[in-house]
């Protein structure tokens, strides 16, 4: 199997291991973000049943069952699988090429041996930066129709009866619709990207030196369990720093992709509503549930991704 159809498959198998476990957590977000006021809490502070987050997610059990959480998983799965597939292709495709540059191939080698398995490029970490932001942003230019889609398929202003009737409904209405969120997520995913992966490096290469510099461990093989437990807990924590830096973004998005309003038509005027109706906490609508479904996708795709990249160049 060849270099690149290695990375197309360990990208796929992650995105669609995330997306299964992760769905409800894409769907409460989406329908916390999509109204333009939020109900007063009823309850004490301290009662779970005060919590957006409860009530919305008791209210689709409620009306769909526990599979309504759920709803939209084949949508997200026609965005996530090709795009998280295309995502580590390209940003692996991409570092190998900044690595061949003076301005972005590391200075020197590390002078000790790395515990992690990890066979991705190593850059500065502006080259990391750029990597990111760039591939984030040309994957989901692409797959923009496809995240529009998901958007409205977990929204509850939408009814859809079937994928296909969906999407040509998309199609049909103009380049304008197809496209409508890309600037706000493109402001999104760029330094989302980028924060991310500087911070994935950064914490994996700590890691990974703390651990290999431990006693007794200079002659034992490095556990592919380790490694995998490194690039977890590396990408959870780059996945919570990043996802909290471009949340407002994240909110633009949705407000623009699910709300058919004149006021949700561009990105500035889209600004001015939120803050209008919701004021600076409206920016940070659902973030709860973003970070928390950020931490663990990060978690789940970073392991799988090169823990099965690793499996398959050993084999």
């Amino acid at each position: 199997m060849s270099n690149v159809s290695q990375h197309l498959m360990s990208g796929a198998l992650s995105g669609f291991a995330s997306t299964i476990v992760l769905q409800p957590f894409d769907l409460l977000k989406t329908r916390i973000q999509q109204p333009d006021h939020l109900d007063k809490l009823k309850h004490s502070a301290l009662s779970p049943k005060s919590t957006l987050i409860f009530r919305t997610a008791r209210d689709i059990v409620r009306s769909n069952g526990a599979l309504g959480l759920w709803r939209g998983t084949t949508a997200s799965l026609l965005r996530n699988v090709p795009g998280v597939a295309l995502y580590f292709t390209g940003l692996n495709q991409f570092r190998a090429f900044l690595a061949t540059s003076v301005y972005f191939a590391p200075l020197r080698a590390p002078s000790a041996p790395s515990y992690s398995t990890s066979t991705l490029p190593k850059l500065t970490p502006q080259g990391n930066l750029l990597a990111g932001a760039v591939t984030r942003v040309a994957v989901g230019f692409v797959l923009n129709p496809f995240t529009l889609l998901k958007a409205r398929y977990e929204s509850s202003y939408y009814s859809y009866n079937s994928l296909p009737q969906a999407f040509m409904g998309i199609m049909r209405s103009g380049p304008s619709e197809v496209f409508r969120g890309a600037i706000a997520s493109s402001l999104r995913d760029a330094p989302y990207a980028g924060i991310f992966v500087v911070f994935y490096e950064y914490i994996k290469t700590t890691m990974s030196n703390a651990v290999s510099s431990a006693p007794n461990t200079a002659s034992i093989p490095i556990p592919i369990s380790t490694s995998a437990a490194v690039n977890s807990a590396s990408a959870a924590t780059a996945g919570a720093l990043a996802t909290l830096a471009t949340q407002p973004f994240d909110v633009l998005k949705t407000k623009m992709q699910v709300r058919s309003e004149t006021k949700y038509r561009g990105l500035l005027s889209t600004v001015v509503a939120i803050f209008r109706q919701r004021g600076v906490p409206g920016f940070f609508d659902g973030a709860t549930l973003r970070m928390s479904r950020k931490i663990f996708s990060s978690a789940i795709g970073w392991a799988v991704y090169e823990g099965v990249l690793v499996a398959m160049r050993s084999a």
